[in-house]
């Protein structure tokens, strides 16, 4: 890998360290008026402290790993990326679903089927009766190696819901942000999930694609969006997918480490301060989400893991885990919830209001 694609752990740049992150979000308080911080907006719309709503979501990051080293990675994920979730871990997790009753379970990385025991544990969550299986796949990984090839079959099998990340319809735009080749590979592994029957209306095999700006401003109407990439996608690819999801670049990791760079970070900020939304803040996916660390540290959500920013409860780590403490927990905020609350808002499920 040339320096350029390399994750910033492995660069040893200062934003890979959580800490020197919170310190570079907690100077747009300090450049705005008295008003700027998150929390004082919560207060003005009457939902400080925030609390869950529920535990709906059991989210859970099988490890940092990747193939592929995209340019705005709120994870810094990459193929130099060794943290792997151990099975004694993801056995942690099928207890802690069963104690929760979550509906859903939503399993990411990096690329989280590199993870030797993503089948394992795909097979033994479907065994628990979840109502949804979610993967979140990159597509590219599907090509990667022989033994990802036969993916889309596995997915089928499972009845898992797919969730990938396209951020265009064309190759420019998608490389620019992805790396050279990636658009090619990912539309030849969205017509390989069209082969098995994802992304067609009469099959129940749901493959929806994520879309997030490639640069410092805020994503456009995620149901025109949507009308467009279908178009596109069927027109010149004929490739089909059941729904798109538009989501807000937060600005940590490889996303902040842009927006410096650019010189953009101070003017993306005061765009998402500007176009906060209490509306969007009541629905954001901290409230019914819990997320998973590749090492069974317990977080509000998957920008906080990445953050270190910990549930606030006495027990916080799969090992000690305690249902009604989360139940009951004030969700931690920062500077960065900013990108959810946003206009239309943003989730992991794409617009939330």
């Amino acid at each position: 890998m040339s320096e350029a694609i390399k994750s910033l752990r492995s660069r040893q740049n200062a934003l890979a360290d959580s800490f020197f992150q919170l310190e570079v979000l907690s100077k747009t308080t300090h450049s705005h008026d008295d008003q700027a911080s998150f929390a004082s907006k919560l207060r003005m719309s009457n939902l400080f402290p925030l609390k869950p709503t529920g535990i709906e979501i059991f989210q859970i990051n099988v490890g940092k790993m990747c193939n592929q080293v995209c340019k705005h990675c709120h994870v810094d994920a990459g193929p130099d990326r060794k943290e792997i979730m151990s099975r004694e871990t993801m056995k942690l997790c099928l207890e802690g679903i069963k104690k929760t009753g979550a509906h859903t379970v939503d399993l990411t990385g990096g690329a989280p089927e590199m993870n030797p025991d993503f089948r394992w544990f795909v097979e033994e969550i479907s065994k628990l009766g979840v109502e949804k299986i979610i993967v979140r796949c990159n597509l590219t990984i599907i090509l990667a190696n022989k033994k990802y090839h036969n993916l889309p079959e596995f997915f089928k099998t499972h009845r898992i819901e797919v969730v990938s990340s396209l951020p265009y319809f064309n190759a420019i735009r998608t490389d620019a942000q992805r790396g050279d080749g990636v658009f090619e590979k990912s539309i030849k592994a969205l017509q390989m999930l069209n082969e098995v029957g994802y992304g067609k209306s009469d099959t129940g095999l749901i493959l929806n694609l994520v879309y997030n700006p490639s640069g410092a401003f805020l994503p456009p109407s995620q149901s025109a969006l949507e009308v467009e990439f279908k178009n596109k996608l069927k027109s010149n690819y004929n490739v089909d997918f059941n729904s798109l999801f538009s989501i807000t670049n937060l600005p940590i990791s490889r996303f902040l480490e842009y927006l410096i760079d650019s010189n953009n970070y101070d003017a993306y900020m005061a765009k998402l301060i500007e176009a906060y939304n209490p509306s969007a803040a009541a629905n954001v996916m901290c409230r019914n989400t819990i997320s998973i660390g590749w090492d069974g540290w317990i977080y509000d959500c998957d920008f906080n893991q990445m953050l270190d920013l910990k549930v606030n409860t006495k027990h916080n780590h799969l090992s000690d885990f305690v249902n009604e403490e989360l139940l009951n927990r004030s969700i931690v905020i920062n500077q960065h919830c900013y990108g959810c609350t946003a206009g239309a808002g943003s989730s992991c499920g794409g617009t939330i209001s």
